[in-house]
């Protein structure tokens, strides 16, 4: 269903839109050096750091996407959520103190002072192409709700570039002016933009359905769509206890530990102490958040009566269009936008962050604080955000939600980047190349594992030797990596003499 844009919802939108290129351009206008521009000179409050993170996750992916898993199964996803506590716990007394001990920018610099620089090279390589693929998916969710309501006025073929660019370029332009800061601060905001909206539609569907929320927990019940726990071992199925709790905690570790889209938030605290309550008390957040969103599954659920849609990111968009008045529907269209727009504008900084600290710094042997470093970091953010954007263009769905699609980009090189970090960490005979083999073996590993499926299909004389590795899901991809990263490196290590200096990390 589309339809045209009331007066009301386009001044919305576009007050949201200016606002935020506005406020992030202001807060960039006293950046004194790279450091400053990266990690906002390590002056920001924990509570912004917190809310910081809990947006980074929240993009248009959480908010289209998590409310049709509801839809179509249950509350098992919270599974996940309560792994993520365990894993930010872990990296919080773990690798979070080793990131404090130093002047750092980027997570794989303490790669660098445990292995060396061709160690913290090829991890921020891994790292900018994963993230460069993921953080596309979730441009293109963006467009999803965006591309129905502007179908009535924009022709079919130019209604997905369009949005995709719009919001590409004014990304773009905050981020590039303002830095962290004002990734940070535009978060907060744009959290308090996309809450207010998931509470309206809350709200909105209390009211659309006969007898409130209780008719609808009742219905949803009845359907079996309250269930968190899911106690079945089964590897194939992507929502369990031990998936969830366990897979969960290595896919925390990996993006909260071995991540810099969120390791540089957490750099920018004040002190380890503060980056620790903003750290675990994001993953409390989350879980709420996920809650409200799976809740509005279910209302939709009950409001639908189990309707089928063409595709599953379809569902939640489709009732802001069809039931939600002028006003409300700018304000919801305003929260998809910010939970997009502050991801893309963390990933387009730390894609820059890493580019410019990880690459740059080495090759060309300048200062940090040497003004020619801030104009280079500016460049990468520009070029990073045309990369962006233009993968968001080129990507075209399959019919698989796209928060499937994003977490599985990220959990099959999450595995080699973690693995590699923990070897560091406990295993002190491993030099350079073991960390290196591990990676590449772990990340190659997982490559072949996640795309076993679509091996079976061009190679069918596989297909039966490769079906137990093809249904294996994503939430287990993180440990499977982490396992064979520190077996082949700590195998690689036996090959030669104990290093003669002490390792440190």
């Amino acid at each position: 269903m589309t339809r045209s844009i009331a007066p009301l919802d386009l001044v919305v939108l576009v007050a949201y839109l200016v606002g935020t290129t506005v406020l992030g351009v202001w807060l960039g206008r006293s950046q004194r050096d790279s450091r400053d521009y990266f990690v906002a000179s390590h002056a920001i409050p924990w509570w912004a750091v917190l809310i910081s993170v809990v947006a980074t996750e929240t993009s248009a992916v959480t908010f289209i996407s998590i409310p049709s898993l509801a839809y179509l199964g249950d509350f098992t996803f919270l599974q996940v959520a309560a792994g993520y506590i365990v894993g930010r716990i872990v990296v919080a007394f773990t690798l979070l103190p080793r990131y404090f001990q130093g002047d750092l920018v980027t997570a794989y610099a303490l790669l660098e002072r445990r292995f060396g620089l061709a160690t913290r090279r090829f991890a921020s390589i891994v790292f900018m192409v994963t993230r460069a693929l993921a953080d596309s998916v979730r441009v293109f969710a963006t467009a999803i709700p965006i591309s129905l309501i502007l179908g009535s006025v924009v022709a079919p073929t130019y209604v997905m570039p369009l949005a995709i660019v719009v919001l590409g370029v004014l990304t773009v332009v905050y981020t590039y002016h303002g830095g962290m800061r004002a990734v940070i601060w535009t978060d907060v905001l744009q959290t308090g933009v996309y809450l207010i909206g998931g509470v309206a539609a809350v709200v909105l569907l209390g009211r659309s359905v006969d007898g409130g929320w209780s008719a609808i927990l009742s219905q949803a019940a009845a359907a079996g769509k309250l269930r968190v726990v899911d106690l079945s071992p089964r590897l194939d199925r992507p929502y369990t206890l031990w998936g969830g709790v366990i897979g969960g905690a290595f896919l925390s570790m990996a993006s909260h530990g071995a991540d810099q889209l969120i390791v540089q938030r957490l750099l920018a605290a004040s002190s380890l102490r503060d980056a620790r309550r903003a750290l675990i008390g994001s993953g409390i957040a989350v879980i709420a958040q996920f809650t409200m969103f799976l809740l509005i599954g279910v209302g939709l659920y009950a409001f639908y009566h189990a309707r089928v849609f063409s595709t599953p990111d379809a569902i939640f968009p489709t009732f802001i269009l069809e039931r939600m008045p002028p006003g409300l529907v700018g304000l919801i269209l305003a929260a998809i936008l910010a939970a997009t727009m502050s991801t893309h504008s963390g990933a387009i900084n730390s894609l820059a962050a890493s580019t410019t600290h990880d690459l740059y710094l080495p090759i060309t042997r300048r200062s940090p604080s040497d003004p020619a470093v801030l104009r280079a970091g500016k460049r990468f953010t520009l070029a990073w955000g045309v990369v962006l954007t233009g993968g968001a263009l080129l990507y075209r769905q399959q019919g698989t939600p796209v928060v499937a699609v994003a977490l599985t980009i990220a959990s099959f090189t999450y595995g080699g980047l973690l693995g590699g970090f923990f070897l560091g960490l406990w295993w002190r005979r491993a030099v350079q190349r073991d960390a290196i083999i591990g990676m590449a073996v772990g990340i190659a590993a997982m490559a072949f594992i996640v795309f076993a499926k679509q091996i079976s299909k061009w190679v069918p004389a596989l297909a039966a030797g490769l079906a137990p590795v093809a249904t294996i899901s994503f939430p287990w991809y993180v440990l499977i990596g982490t396992t064979i990263t520190l077996a082949v490196g700590i195998a690689s290590s036996l090959t030669h003499a104990v290093p003669a200096v002490e390792p440190r990390l």
